[in-house]
Formats: structure tokens, sequence, C-alpha cells
């Protein structure tokens, strides 16, 4: 049988907090900061003793997840719009004519073209998929986040099995 798990982040506790910019939309392109909450729906087949995943190890993954965005500036490494430099101690982000100088431990570059909710799903999802591992019954995967509490968005990944 097919079915699906669902994992609601504010009710699992898997949230994190974090700044960034988002240089394409005006009042986004100023430094600012959200509660974030990641959430699932796993769709899959069954196994010999009916389940799609375990939950502890879904909500193990996110939890992972969640704990190397949380309390960091989210810094898109594949921006066509923002740059950054790098050095031992520091990254400088240049965006929209503003440049900021952060402590290289409170960030985490990340390898999307935008830090928006919709790229966060992206980063999570292939995050996921590669701490799971290939030892699975998933055939779709959708992963939601939340900018706070009824504001996110969701991207969907099918997997060929």
């Amino acid at each position: 049988m097919k079915g699906i798990i669902v994992i609601d982040g504010w009710k699992a506790k898997i949230r994190f907090s974090a700044a960034h910019v988002i240089p394409e939309y005006e009042k986004c392109g100023r430094l600012h900061g959200h509660s974030y909450a990641i959430h699932a729906r796993l769709h899959g087949s069954q196994d010999e003793k009916g389940i799609i995943i375990d939950f502890s190890i879904a909500k193990k993954i996110l939890r992972n997840i969640a704990n190397i965005l949380d309390h960091k500036v989210l810094i898109p490494n594949n921006s066509t719009v923002v740059t950054t430099k790098q050095s031992n101690q520091s990254i400088e982000l240049q965006s929209l004519g503003k440049t900021y100088v952060f402590p290289v431990s409170d960030c985490v570059l990340l390898p999307i073209s935008s830090s928006s909710a919709e790229h966060l799903a992206e980063y999570v999802l292939n995050s996921f998929l590669t701490e799971l591992g290939s030892n699975h019954q998933l055939t779709m995967i959708e992963i939601g986040i939340d900018e706070g509490y009824g504001q996110g968005a969701w991207i969907t990944k099918k997997i060929k099995k």
C-alpha cells in the first residue's frame, strides 16, 4: 500500500531562526530575519511492517538540517545578485550597494541562488535526501518552509525507484 507521512515543523519543533537578504525584492533586500519551521510530506510504499519511513528518522534528519541553519546568516552561494568574499575570519556580502561583514561562524553558505523560502525548501529537500541515502520506500517528497506562522513555500520532488 501507498501512503503519506506528514510532519508539521511547528508542532514537532523543527524550527530555526535566521537572517537573510533577498535583493530581488526591495523590502526584502534589507537584512532581516524570520522564525522558520520545516514541514515534510513523505509519500511512499509501506514496508512489510506497514511503515513508509520511521517518524523518528525523518524528524532527526530535519532537525539536523534546522540546526545547521539556526541562528545564522543565510547566504546563497550561487547568486547572480549577491556577491561574497570570504577570508579566514569573515564573510563580506554585497547586495544592492550595501556591504555587510559577518564572522564566518555566524554564516552558512548555501548552494542555492537565493535565500527565499522556495530556495530554502529546495536546499532542505536535497539535504534530506542526501542524509537519508537510498535505503527507503519514498516515491515523492514535499518540503515546506514557513517564514513565520502561516506563510511559507513548498517544493516537491518525485523519486524514481
